[in-house]
């Protein structure tokens, strides 16, 4: 497994915001794609976000318009900017490299993170 750190969850009021980081090394030199994904206490996993190596850029209907998803490929960072924050956004945030446009499937999908916490009360 590669360690990767994601940073930047906590708690927040209803309506606030907060910005995400997954900092993945070597993500970007290996052609990954990013996925976000949120489990919250008692569900499933979601879907959340995805960010390709072409920047392509794709959201779940539940965030679009409220959360965007950037990269700083120089950094291996991807970020999460999170607005308007809901009760229902409350989860445990994680990413995920992702092989898919040519993308090394030994190394992006190899990634081993702890997540980020995001509590938002109403």
């Amino acid at each position: 497994q590669v360690h990767l750190v994601e940073s930047g969850g906590g708690s927040v009021q209803a309506g606030g915001s907060l910005r995400l980081s997954c900092t993945a090394p070597g993500f970007t030199s290996s052609r990954c794609d990013i996925d976000w994904y949120r489990q919250a206490a008692g569900n499933q996993r979601e879907w959340v976000s995805s960010i390709t190596v072409y920047d392509t850029t794709t959201y779940a209907d539940s965030v679009k318009g409220r959360f965007t998803i950037s990269k700083d490929k120089a950094k291996d960072t991807v970020y999460l900017q999170m607005n308007n924050l809901k009760p229902e956004d409350t989860a445990m945030y994680s990413c995920k490299p992702t092989a898919r446009y040519g993308g090394s499937p030994f190394y992006c999908n190899n990634y081993w993170g702890q997540g980020t916490q995001v509590t938002v009360s109403s």
